[in-house]
């Protein structure tokens, strides 16, 4: 397996820097999605609608863009190492502290502030790794390190699985604390990035240049970029975040039957991810996501209307490989087209903008599913339909840079 084979070409201090920008990304996808597992109960402990509880996703996602621009405009001046541990500390505490919320208002606003820590850990965790590895490893480890999302996933239905009905949907997000251990990993085995640490000197003794001065001829770009990641973040929160309601509300599923679909799914999207972001290497990052954007399409019926728990499940694996398999794409395709003085800044701030752009998707979708009786399989698939068809579409009329060098340093770590 070419994924496999990338990996072992690894040295020991890459795979470990590696290993940290996953389970950041991991662990931080945990956090976020032990939310729409239990947004009934939420909503039935504050007696509160379904859509209102579904508007702390919103809020999470639309904080996001601040948590990359303020996080990564720090780690570009400061390294990317110390800011992804001060990074995860803060979201393992805001989720700690959503288990104590005594009202929904009070939960809401947690949550906002768990988006701005959210917001920061991709840009760092990708840059990061991206600027560690060699050129041609770059497809692999970028399926990998987005795969890191639906392994939180996955990691959160295991959890829901085996302890929410001892634990509460509080005790679900008391769990959120685990992820501060992880900065003890990143303090004793990460190096900071070759790139990162090589233009540090020279950083140093010339003229401070702003996120603006850096950006300029890059604006164009920036907003491609943000159109880009808009499509794509409705393509993921449109068929992950109201799928556990859909099967609860909808199919009437317990907890069991909802935990293996929701299991099913990340199967599937990790498969999809770690396939697509190693074939990107061969075939072009485009051509990868425009395939797995429009494969997503004959999907789509079985997903929504499998009239089984075994056709769901045949459906949800299925949809989601070619979901995160698109997305799988996205680490390595944005670190390469952005400029090396805001490498840690732009792809995390325009992946988080273009979250903002599409944070309404979760209550938009209820409303909708609402509006006809509760028919979440409806208002889903064709919001996914579209989507996929948009997603394709934009990525066709983009730039691309594979196999771009990262600076001078990048370009001698990669050497063989």
């Amino acid at each position: 397996m070419v994924f496999l084979a990338t990996l072992r070409e690894l040295d020991t201090t890459q795979r470990k820097v590696v290993l940290a920008s996953f389970l950041g990304w991991t662990l931080d996808a945990f956090d976020y999605f032990l939310l729409v597992f239990v947004i009934p109960e939420v909503a039935l402990e504050f007696h509160a609608g379904t859509t209102e509880v579904a508007f702390s996703l919103t809020l999470t996602l639309a904080m996001r863009p601040l948590g990359a621009w303020l996080f990564g405009r720090l780690a570009d001046r400061y390294g990317r190492r110390p800011v992804l541990m001060a990074d995860i500390l803060l979201f393992a505490v805001f989720e700690a502290a959503s288990a104590l919320a005594p009202s929904l208002a009070v939960l809401l606003a947690v949550r906002a502030l768990f988006g701005i820590a959210m917001g920061g850990e991709w840009g760092i965790g990708a840059s990061l790794a991206m600027e560690s590895i060699p050129a041609k490893a770059r497809g692999a480890v970028s399926g990998l390190l987005q795969e890191g999302y639906s392994a939180g996933y996955l990691l959160g239905g295991l959890c829901y699985l085996l302890l929410f009905d001892h634990i509460g949907w509080r005790g679900m997000f008391a769990l959120g604390v685990l992820p501060a251990l992880l900065v003890l990993y990143v303090r004793r085995h990460v190096p900071e990035s070759p790139v990162w640490t090589a233009g540090h000197a020279s950083r140093a003794t010339a003229p401070r240049v702003g996120f603006v001065a850096a950006m300029r001829g890059h604006w164009r770009l920036f907003a491609y970029l943000v159109v880009l990641m808009m499509a794509f973040n409705m393509f993921s929160h449109g068929s992950q975040d109201l799928y556990p309601t859909f099967l609860k509300q909808q199919h009437h599923f317990g907890t069991r039957t909802v935990a293996w679909l929701t299991i099913a799914l990340n199967l599937g999207a990790i498969a999809g991810g770690l396939f697509f972001g190693a074939w990107s290497e061969q075939v072009g990052r485009r051509r990868a996501i425009v395939v797995a954007a429009l494969l997503a399409l004959p999907m789509v019926p079985l997903w929504a209307y499998g009239g089984s728990v075994v056709l769901l499940a045949l459906g949800v694996f299925l949809l989601q490989v070619m979901v995160q398999g698109a997305w799988g794409v996205v680490p390595v395709h944005l670190n390469e087209l952005a400029p090396d003085a805001v490498r840690a800044t732009l792809p995390g701030f325009a992946y988080q903008a273009g979250n903002l752009l599409a944070s309404a998707t979760a209550p938009l979708l209820a409303w909708f599913a609402a509006q006809r009786g509760g028919d979440y399989a409806f208002a889903m698939a064709t919001f996914i339909a579209a989507v996929a068809v948009l997603l394709a579409i934009v990525t066709a009329l983009g730039p691309e840079a594979h196999g771009a060098r990262f600076g001078a340093a990048a370009a001698a770590h990669a050497a063989p």
